[in-house]
């Protein structure tokens, strides 16, 4: 189910605002009512009005207005799955989740940076699938291919560092994981990993040529400062200390662009600072025009149908009762007036 015009979601305030001002109505109409006499005697007088029937008709009118602005946004319902043909790229993201992620020497911290680049990278894509993996020590699948990107942002934001429970980093274990998500058809394959590029395991550029023998292209980001920062430990986003080695040494992590340039050319791809986010998205961008697409099937939902008509229908039927109630008010007030005319005759 998709929203076609949410725009139109914010006329849902006007309720609240109309009950608001029906009550504000109610209540000069009380006091116009104590002015005039005793409330006993103004009841007597009206034996037919009643309190009920306007909030009834304030209730009918709130649904009518509801199912008007539903009408206007134009919920649609996908009725089917069907298979379709697409031209584009199989690309997976590799995000490490390391500990040394954490670090903040680039804003917020390179995890979060990490997850702004991928997000930013998914903006700017067509019609490619892609597949999101996060590694530490060891690999975790994270997101299967897909064409829907919505869950692939969602899966993404909900990384984080506690998420693999291996200790540093395995570049290897990100390449021959990453590797399995690509089918062995004839597809346009790329993988962009993402890291501060500190590998504690050795392998790295084996599996990489590995993976060029796959006809997988690999693009590496890499995240932090040459300098390098702490690694602060946090409690309800409250810094308690920073991470220290087996000396009690504060850990000083570094991004080490070398690793990752290694890997990158051992599949004929590249290397590019991830701090600077423009740089990183005109570089992908470039890199993608030049990757040939190739035709794939897809399984989305199809057949969106609008439901407006739905919601304009319940709107009317309530609008109908409306204006039915306010005609039978209406010829209550006529028939007091002339109850009144008469009496004074």
């Amino acid at each position: 189910m998709e929203l076609d015009e949410k725009k139109y979601l914010y006329l849902l305030f006007i309720l609240p605002l109309l009950v608001l001002v029906f009550l504000a109505n109610l209540y000069w109409k009380r006091k116009k009512q104590r002015e005039f006499g005793d409330l006993e005697m103004v009841k007597r007088l009206s034996p037919e009005s009643s309190v009920f029937k306007p909030v009834l008709k304030l209730g009918v009118l709130l649904l009518a207005l509801t199912g008007l602005i539903l009408g206007l946004v134009n919920p649609k319902i996908g009725t089917k799955m069907e298979t379709v043909k697409r031209e584009g790229i199989d690309i997976v993201f590799a995000v490490d989740v390391s500990k040394s992620m954490l670090a903040e020497d680039v804003a917020p911290n390179r995890l979060d940076k990490s997850k702004q680049i991928v997000s930013q990278i998914i903006n700017q894509l067509g019609s490619d699938r892609i597949g999101i993996v996060a590694y530490a020590g060891s690999a975790f699948p994270v997101l299967p291919i897909t064409t829907d990107y919505s869950v692939a942002k969602m899966f993404l934001q909900s990384m984080n560092t506690d998420m693999v429970s291996s200790v540093g980093t395995s570049f290897n274990e990100a390449i021959k994981l990453s590797s399995t998500y690509f089918d062995d058809k004839k597809t346009s394959k790329l993988l962009i990993m993402i890291s501060d590029g500190e590998d504690h395991n050795e392998g790295a550029e084996e599996a990489a040529e590995e993976a060029n023998k796959l006809g997988i292209k690999i693009i590496t980001i890499g995240v932090g400062t040459e300098k390098g920062g702490t690694i602060p430990l946090k409690r309800n986003g409250i810094v308690e200390g920073f991470k220290r080695d087996n000396n009690n040494e504060v850990v000083i992590t570094k991004r080490v662009p070398e690793s990752l340039t290694a890997i990158a050319k051992a599949t004929k791809g590249g290397y590019v600072n991830g701090n600077n986010t423009k740089e990183v998205l005109e570089y992908i961008k470039n890199a993608l025009n030049n990757i040939q697409k190739t035709e794939f099937e897809a399984t989305e939902m199809a057949d969106f149908q609008s439901q407006f008509q739905w919601f304009l229908g319940f709107a009317f039927v309530f609008l109908f009762l409306d204006i039915f109630l306010l005609e039978r008010k209406t010829s209550w007030v006529n028939k007091l007036n002339l109850f009144n005319e008469n009496k004074k005759v």
